[in-house]
């Protein structure tokens, strides 16, 4: 970085100032994909006390859904789905559905940030909580699609013997997504990028 800007408030900032930050702002979010495998990476090694490792789990999820023949975004929904696990400990979902949200269309984000709430069909009643609780959203158009999600990639991501894909079968599809946002306030920003 060369140049700073000067302001010391928003209240005092010039548009000088913003064009110095909007130069930074199309360098650092080239980075983006790698920032995000990175920390997606950060998974490799924790348990939790599953029979397999977070980011396992993580590649098995979405290696279903890849050999499903889901789209290039759900299957990176299917990957990055548990990202949040290391900051989000009591919100997981709610993390990787932020991350994902500019990227990703309504209903796949829908489906990530409630995800933890729809999987807790299989297991809330081991817990003494209510299996049921996603039936608070009966009637919602994801609704479907997020219990398909885990019934059928995310609850049997689980099994060491199954097929997992490595990490760098799933590279390419994140950094095509995370290149392009389609839901932002700096979208305009972000593809300035692009010129």
């Amino acid at each position: 970085m060369t140049d700073r800007a000067k302001f010391r408030s928003f209240q005092e900032s010039t548009a000088q100032d913003w064009k110095v930050i909007a130069g930074e702002f199309q360098a650092f979010s080239k980075g983006l994909a790698d920032r995000v495998l990175h920390h997606l990476s950060l998974l490799r090694g924790d348990f939790g006390g599953f029979p397999i490792d977070r980011l396992d789990h993580s590649l098995q999820t979405a290696t279903l859904a890849l050999r499903d023949g889901r789209d290039e975004a759900y299957v990176c929904c299917a990957l990055l789905h548990d990202i949040g696990d290391t900051l989000g400990t009591f919100n997981h979902p709610d993390i990787a559905a932020a991350v994902l949200k500019p990227f990703v269309s309504e209903a796949d984000h829908w489906m990530v940030q409630n995800h933890g709430i729809f999987q807790g069909y299989y297991f809330f009643h081991h817990l003494g909580m209510d299996r049921d609780m996603r039936e608070q959203f009966v009637g919602n158009p994801h609704y479907d699609r997020t219990a398909e999600f885990c019934e059928l990639y995310d609850s049997p991501a689980f099994d060491p013997k199954a097929e997992t894909l490595p990490l760098s079968e799933f590279e390419p599809m994140v950094r095509r997504l995370f290149q392009h946002p389609v839901n932002s306030i700096y979208k305009k920003t972000a593809s300035m990028a692009e010129v």
